[in-house]
């Protein structure tokens, strides 16, 4: 997981695409005054190096009927298990992500249910039964800050090299 050497068109860029993922290459090399091939290649490296992955839609959990969002944080019996809980919490639709952690919690989930009742059968028919000593539940009354991770390239002072 290395740092990449970006130069400030790379950073004109990500700013660009992060806040609109649907912009125009043509409207990016307008702003940043080079052609649109340039862009082109430049997102093309982005992608080869990892740094920029994939683009989405993305779907309003509560228009489609999930309206409760809840963060679990999980005690595992045997902790030497990771694997194979990460592999079945997979096969959970409701679970959107997963994080190996430091701290309490072995891992620590986000899962959206479509209220508290939906939300207690996910735990104790789908969690529970995985091997898990015990889980706490979060539940997110609204979600008050998501955005990109700013782009925010310190060219000066030689931040931001690359691993080769």
């Amino acid at each position: 997981m290395g740092h990449h050497q970006l130069d400030s068109l790379d950073e004109q860029i990500l700013k660009l695409i992060a806040n609109n993922a649907r912009i125009a290459f043509l409207e990016v090399a307008r702003v940043c005054g080079v052609s649109g091939a340039a862009i082109h290649q430049r997102v093309q490296k982005l992608t080869n190096l990892g740094v920029l992955k994939g683009s989405e839609f993305i779907i309003d959990p509560e228009k489609v009927g999930y309206e409760t969002c809840a963060y679990v944080g999980i005690y595992l019996k045997e902790p030497e298990s990771f694997d194979a809980v990460a592999k079945a919490l997979e096969k959970i639709p409701e679970v959107v992500e997963c994080h190996f952690t430091t701290g309490k919690y072995d891992m620590f989930i986000k899962l959206y249910a479509r209220n508290n009742h939906h939300l207690l059968s996910i735990i104790h028919d789908k969690l529970q039964p995985l091997g898990l000593a015990r889980t706490e539940t979060l539940i997110s009354f609204r979600e008050a800050i998501k955005r990109q991770m700013p782009i925010m390239l310190d060219l000066e002072d030689g931040q931001g090299s690359e691993e080769q």
